[in-house]
């Protein structure tokens, strides 16, 4: 068995994919901050297919970590000099395993903040991008508007403070690019926010004009945001997932990445200056990606919640498995149909109807394996971007909410912090305190869970919406989760 690294990565077999080109000519120009599973089975995967044909040699990945976490990924990058195995899992149970080799660095940004910012003033970085998570981005889900109170934020707000934290960082980058007459980079959001790009561009001013009203003044006239929309089902890597690479291809690798076959980037041609040719390498370069975002966040998306809760609640543990149920596949179908395609507005060149088919067929992938606890995770970040806007204008169309408030229910009942068999619910979530805190009062006071109008807004004050969300409620207590999809979808 070889374990991962330069000096093994030419004699790992013809059933390894390996990088065509020489690593030592590869140089950074692209800083991204968040190289978990989703940023190696995406954007460095396509950089890596560009590498391959000869070209994109000068936009190597230089990755960075700023939570205690990243300290893992920086030891086992490192450790493989930067390189990792990124694992496809076809439905009939076929791996394709390729090593990626465009991440050339990995910095944690504790160990040495001034290192990253070396690397983020450099003339040679010319992108900076982001999967920071949706709660990244300090959005108040109430006003749109940033919140700065974040512990590591008002750390970085400090006067000559070193920054500690992703905003912190970027902004400072930028700052010192202003002062030495460097060309600002462009800030690429990769995160699953609707209108990333305008997202990224109003919290980071937002963050800058606490410290300098100028600079962000500057940000704003120099610094380009491209919105994206990215799409690749990657479940969190496994021990078997390991196993299996180690047993089948003869690879010790400390953190492989798996995913599905399928993979989409929708990316605004709006870069402030040189980008990589990504559309040689199947990436779409739009004009206007908000089409193509809001079939994804509330088709794909929003489908993930919709079976997560209810599936979990009712003892399923993987996507797959509620994809097998008809009963289920019926409900989130009806979702789809009824209620997500409806806001849609129309999508070029995208066939609704077959999206909605390809979308259960990902789903039912059972290679994948794909938890349910994930889909379940971080809640409070997605239902109000994902979710909640559906509801809100079905809500003023007139048109049905029942499906998409049965999921905002099954949420609020799956916060409770224990299924239908009496198991515990691990609820993971920036919030969990809050969240679980109020939905143990589900039973007695109905409306305590959506009466938060940070996450909620003015739902609570909606009269339609209290009523089906009530049913909703009351029934998945009283019958269950599948007698309560029964009913609904009789």
């Amino acid at each position: 068995m070889d374990k991962l690294s330069s000096a093994t990565v030419d004699s790992l077999g013809d059933q390894v994919g390996v990088p065509e080109y020489d690593r030592t000519a590869v140089r950074p120009g692209i800083v991204h901050f968040g190289v978990g599973g989703f940023h190696r089975a995406h954007q460095a995967m396509y950089l890596d297919q560009l590498m391959n044909s000869g070209k994109a040699l000068d936009w190597g990945i230089s990755g960075v970590g700023t939570m205690p976490p990243d300290q893992r990924m920086r030891d086992v990058l490192q450790a493989q000099d930067g390189l990792y195995t990124l694992v496809i899992k076809h439905p009939d149970g076929t791996l394709e395993p390729r090593v990626i080799g465009s991440i050339v660095e990995y910095l944690y940004a504790p160990d040495d903040p001034e290192a990253v910012l070396a690397r983020m003033t450099d003339p040679a970085t010319r992108i900076v991008s982001l999967t920071i998570t949706e709660g990244g981005y300090h959005v108040n889900q109430t006003t749109g508007d940033f919140d700065p109170s974040d512990p590591g934020l008002q750390h970085d707000l400090q006067p000559g403070a070193v920054p500690t934290s992703a905003f912190g960082l970027v902004v400072e980058g930028l700052a010192r690019r202003r002062a030495a007459g460097v060309p600002a980079y462009t800030v690429m959001s990769c995160d699953n926010i609707p209108g990333n790009g305008h997202v990224a561009k109003k919290m980071l001013t937002s963050y800058a004009r606490l410290k300098d009203a100028e600079l962000a003044d500057w940000i704003e006239r120099e610094v380009r945001f491209p919105n994206s929309m990215v799409d690749r089902i990657t479940p969190v890597t496994a021990d078997a997932d390991k196993a299996a690479l180690a047993e089948r291809f003869g690879i010790e690798d400390g953190w492989p990445v798996v995913c599905e076959p399928f993979t989409q980037w929708v990316l605004e041609d709006d870069f402030g200056g040189e980008r990589p040719p990504f559309e040689e390498v199947g990436v779409q370069l739009v004009e206007d990606v908000e089409p193509y975002e809001l079939m994804k966040l509330r088709l794909l998306n929003a489908s993930h919640q919709a079976l997560c809760y209810l599936g979990y609640l009712a003892g399923y543990r993987y996507a797959h498995e509620v994809c097998q149920d008809k009963l289920f596949m019926d409900f989130l179908l009806g979702y789809m149909d009824e209620e997500g395609a409806p806001t849609l507005p129309p999508v070029p060149g995208v066939d609704l109807d077959q999206y909605k088919h390809k979308l259960i067929e990902r789903f039912a992938n059972p290679e994948v394996r794909d938890t349910l606890a994930r889909l379940c995770a971080e809640s409070s970040d997605r239902i109000p971007k994902w979710l909640l806007p559906v509801v809100r204008e079905q809500l003023a169309a007139g048109r049905g909410i029942e499906r998409s408030v049965l999921v905002v229910a099954a949420w609020a009942r799956y916060a409770e912090g224990s299924d239908e068999q009496g198991r515990p619910i691990e609820v993971v979530d920036r919030l969990r305190e809050k969240l679980v805190e109020r939905a143990q009062h589900n039973r007695e006071d109905p409306l305590v869970f959506i009466s938060d109008p940070d996450l909620f807004g003015n739902l609570a004050g909606d009269e339609r919406f209290v009523a089906a969300y009530r049913s909703a409620l009351s029934s998945l207590h009283e019958r269950g989760a599948r007698a309560t999809l029964e009913a609904r979808t009789a």
